[in-house]
């Protein structure tokens, strides 16, 4: 099951995120995945593990597991490469062991002090605050990712975690649309404004922290999920489905395309098996009601300011 994306191109509704993956983690996931189904790959830079998913992808391509054509395999400018973005793309790409990349996106629209390429720094200033860089635009970084596609490097190319104005702001400027839009959204912080502007205009919605982060978001940012939610264990029993499954059946009826991460083959099974069944309008509008407005991913403790304030 895929979406089209405003160029023609088609993009996976469930992929695989691998954010804090390490090592051989990395290796095991990505085979599995791919032999359960998974054809979308969700990574970037800040990840730090761009090497080992290119070993990985390198092993499948090899063996004859997938083609390269048959995946969609996405990656992410980091915050301080927005002024050598040529340079940070084909990095990515060499660790990658590819020759294009299906979408690229700037992760975050904020340019910091340049630290190298690829070594994906978050410089702070003297006062612990984020050394943002004010000599380089978004409109800067992104003619220059639009200079990617002329290239051949990279088929499509989005943004990550803007809000209205700032996609606004890119679809004036923009002589490539941007394809896609991934900002965190799940039942507790559903976006529907944002969600439906990107929509109205072209734009996929991608949800990272499809199901709220879980314990990856609790440990880091000591944050609640919405997988403990009363209304999902009642929702799983109803349709015999787990509550993570019921999370990511109300993302893709919401023509969103989700990427949840795992470290574990039980969930990440579980986690594609969503398309077998179809919630109905009442529980969608049931779960509508329960946004609470409640972002879980907080990079301010990291870099001593919130942009998102």
């Amino acid at each position: 099951m895929a979406i089209t994306l405003n160029n023609g191109f088609k993009m996976p509704v469930v992929g695989l995120g691998v954010w804090r993956m390490e090592g051989k983690d990395v290796r095991d996931l990505i085979i599995n995945s791919i032999k359960l189904g998974y054809r979308h790959f969700d990574c970037a830079a800040d990840y730090k593990n761009e090497a080992e998913v290119g070993e990985a992808l390198s092993e499948a391509f090899k063996t004859g597991l997938v083609k390269r054509e048959d995946l969609f395999i996405t990656t992410k400018l980091w915050n301080s490469d927005h002024g050598h973005v040529l340079e940070a793309c084909k990095d990515s790409l060499k660790k990658l062991q590819l020759e294009y990349l299906d979408l690229y996106l700037v992760h975050f629209p904020v340019a910091v002090k340049h630290t190298g390429v690829g070594q994906t720094g978050s410089p702070l200033d003297k006062d612990g605050v984020l050394d943002i860089d004010t000599t380089i635009s978004l409109e800067t970084t992104w003619h220059a990712m639009e200079d990617l596609v002329s290239k051949g490097l990279v088929r499509s190319i989005g943004i990550s975690n803007y809000d209205i104005f700032l996609t606004r702001d890119c679809l004036a400027y923009s002589k490539v649309k941007p394809a896609v839009n991934q900002i965190e959204t799940h039942p507790y912080f559903q976006r529907d404004c944002l969600v439906k502007f990107c929509q109205k205009h072209g734009i996929c919605v991608t949800a990272h922290t499809p199901l709220g982060g879980a314990a990856a978001n609790t440990e880091w940012f000591g944050t609640v999920s919405c997988l403990d939610d009363p209304i999902f264990k009642a929702l799983a029993e109803k349709y015999k489905k787990t509550v993570a499954q019921i999370v990511l059946r109300w993302g893709i009826q919401r023509d969103t395309v989700v990427i949840p991460k795992t470290s574990k083959f039980e969930r990440l099974k579980e986690n594609f098996e969503v398309f077998d069944f179809e919630l109905a309008k009442e529980d969608m509008d049931q779960i509508k009601a329960i946004d609470r407005k409640y972002r879980t991913n907080q990079p301010a403790k990291f870099w001593g300011i919130d942009l998102y304030a």
